[in-house]
């Protein structure tokens, strides 16, 4: 029998218990995000990268493994060497990085 070690003091029904309805206030709240986008105008047939990341992220959920928060952490993670340019307007950060498109 393997041995299994658990770092969360509490059992899972406690932690369901404790925390469910907060998350899915979240998860109802990103729906109506991603809705919004949705009914929203595209200004280009470009993908923006922040939701191309968005949805790298949501996979990452529901993908099965440890470290989710991590991993979804390094989804967002922009490990480019260029320094962000603050002359857009918005101070250069974006909360994704953007190189990629998918």
């Amino acid at each position: 029998m393997s041995q299994e070690s658990y770092s969360c003091p509490k059992n899972r029904a406690d932690v369901i218990d404790a925390y469910f309805l907060e998350h899915r206030a979240k998860l109802i709240d990103l729906a109506a995000f991603l809705d919004r986008v949705d009914r929203a105008k595209p200004e280009s047939e470009e993908a923006d990268c922040r939701m191309v990341a968005m949805k790298k992220a949501l996979q990452v959920l529901l993908a099965p493994g440890p470290f989710r928060a991590r991993r979804v952490q390094e989804v967002f993670s922009d490990y480019g060497r260029d320094l962000p340019d603050s002359t857009e307007g918005m101070k250069g950060a974006i909360g994704a990085p953007t190189g990629e498109k998918a």
